[in-house]
């Protein structure tokens, strides 16, 4: 009987692995976990089906296994991702940067679903929705009540079919409908290149899908043939990363021929991975920046981290994410879709940039638990943390004031407003006006608080404590004084951090007034870390910097 029902398992376990597409299930370590893999397969198998027969109530097994499938992946590290068939478009779009789609970037706020972004030239734009429109109803369903993945679903669709939108405008007495037809939406990885500085190419490069070393490519040349450039900032904050093979064509664009780029190890040595470049490069002599910031990671680090252990390129900005592991797409059955990691990457020095805490928090690693490499010239790195710049520009500090009017959506709120009442904005000598500050402070003033300091906290514990031991008798006047000098007075703590609110005002207008490419030229004369990467390249300090200890 033991032995009858073994048998059933491995051809179940068998069948599981066939329909998942595994390609190891004959391999010496898999068949080792064979009667382990087995065992837990029939015992999930006998559960599942005792607590459908015997529940109290009817459930639902679709929902109840995926959260068991989504409770198990997530059990091993961040990047571990079960894909449901109502989300692999997610997947797609993240590996070749199209969907099917109207070209809106749509987030819940205040509980609705808001308009964030639109993307030039796609129908959303074409038809006339606008930043900060509220869709109630879709496809004449009305969605206020559902939550927001349900309501989100009902948005997606494939390419070619018909989506009908109600939405409510801030400033318009009715409701506003829409009918748009799906296309192939293709974000662009690099959303804009210019000249800064003398004769510095600045290409900003947001992700790494199919084909996107190719526009970075076609960046560079024109900014060579057309003006002449005479060194490159290459931008990869905000970059998530993406498809490995095109963080090894961007690499190659800089660097020779035959040179490591990066190496993965998995569990299975038979399956690491030596990746070099394959061609000469396209731009190998030019002196070369790159910045990179906290979301800066995968990919992006790959090709950071290539060029800083060749001492080719200059990194600058912030320690970045720190994600050195490697991903894979399985197929699954029914149209489901699992992303597992499969191996480990390292740089050309030998580190392993996946941070020990996953990232969370930007907690601070300590040197006792990183070991150091060299980069070519002898320069000393670190794994464990990321990449660390070779020159550090600290992120700016952010008030707990301005930090809760984000996230509140208080600012967006009143770009909307702003942008309802305005035609254009003209961005030459352009800032935000006495008369328009003022009245996004009279706005703030009528929004429920969204801050609280967390001095005023540490205060309510004080006084708790105080009343307990009998001191806030012997001078509560002294309590109550601190008390209101603690407590959130909206126009006085926007008055006290005016400089850093407006700014992020002022760009959350500029966003809504011009496209993508002429906001980020707007923002190149206070770009703190591109104005750095000016400074070194037009001076040539940066030399000194790669050139490592001299003897």
């Amino acid at each position: 009987m033991h032995d009858g029902k073994r048998r059933k398992g491995l051809k179940h376990l068998g069948l599981v692995l066939v329909l998942a597409g595994v390609g190891w299930a004959f391999t010496p370590m898999v068949r080792e976990n064979y009667f382990e893999i087995s065992k837990q397969l029939e015992i999930l198998n006998a559960l599942f089906r005792e607590l459908n027969i015997h529940y109290v109530d009817e459930i639902q097994p679709g929902a109840i296994m995926e959260t068991g499938i989504e409770a198990m992946v997530e059990s091993l590290d961040p990047y571990t991702v079960y894909y449901p068939e109502s989300r692999v478009e997610d997947l797609r779009f993240m590996t070749t940067g199209e969907y099917g789609g109207v070209g809106a970037t749509i987030y819940e706020l205040h509980g609705q679903l808001t308009v964030t972004e639109l993307l030039p030239g796609f129908p959303a734009e074409r038809g006339g929705l606008k930043v900060g429109d509220v869709i109630t109803h879709v496809d004449g369903r009305d969605i206020r009540d559902l939550d927001e993945e349900t309501a989100l679903n009902l948005l997606d669709g494939s390419t070619g079919s018909e989506l009908e939108l109600q939405v409510e405008r801030w400033g318009a007495e009715e409701p506003l409908e829409f009918a748009f037809v799906r296309e192939k939406i293709e974000v662009p990885a690099v959303p804009y290149y210019g000249v800064v500085g003398d004769s510095i190419g600045y290409i900003a490069f947001s992700r790494f899908t199919r084909g996107s070393a190719a526009e970075v490519r076609l960046a560079y040349k024109a900014l060579k043939d057309s003006l002449d450039i005479g060194a490159v900032v290459l931008d990869l904050r905000g970059n998530g990363g993406g498809l490995v093979h095109e963080a090894i064509a961007l690499a190659n664009l800089f660097i020779e021929k035959d040179m490591t780029v990066v190496t993965t190890h998995a569990k299975d040595p038979s399956r690491d991975q030596h990746y070099k470049t394959m061609g000469p490069a396209f731009a190998g002599d030019i002196p070369l920046a790159v910045l990179i910031d906290g979301e800066s990671a995968s990919a992006s680090e790959i090709v950071a981290g290539t060029f800083q252990d060749y001492d080719r390129g200059v990194v600058i900005g912030q320690q970045s994410f720190g994600k050195g592991l490697v991903q894979q797409t399985k197929d699954l059955a029914y149209g489901t879709r699992l992303k597992v990691t499969v191996s480990k990457y390292y740089t050309p020095s030998g580190r392993c940039i996946q941070r020990y805490d996953y990232g969370a928090g930007g907690a601070v690693i300590a040197d006792s638990l990183t070991k150091t490499f060299t980069t070519e010239n002898g320069r000393v790195v670190r794994d464990g943390v990321g990449i660390e710049p070779d020159v550090e520009v600290p992120v700016e500090y952010m008030s707990y004031v301005h930090e809760g009017m984000l996230e509140a959506g208080v600012i967006f709120d009143f770009g909307t407003r702003w942008a309802a009442a305005h035609d254009t904005l003209v961005l030459d000598g352009w800032s935000l006006s006495e008369e328009d500050w003022e009245a996004f402070v009279a706005f703030a003033v009528e929004q429920p608080v969204p801050y609280a300091a967390r001095s005023m906290e540490l205060f309510e514990r004080l006084e708790q404590e105080a009343r307990e031991e009998q001191f806030f008798e012997v001078d509560s006047a002294a309590f109550l004084a601190l008390e209101g000098v603690l407590k959130a007075d909206v126009p006085r703590d926007l008055a006290r951090f005016r400089e850093e609110i407006q700014t992020s005002i002022e760009h959350e207008l500029v966003m809504r007034m011009h496209p993508l490419d002429a906001y980020i030229a707007w923002t190149q004369s206070t770009d703190k870390e591109l104005l750095k990467a000016v400074e070194l390249l037009e001076n040539q300090s940066y030399r000194a910097l790669l050139a490592g200890p001299q003897d």
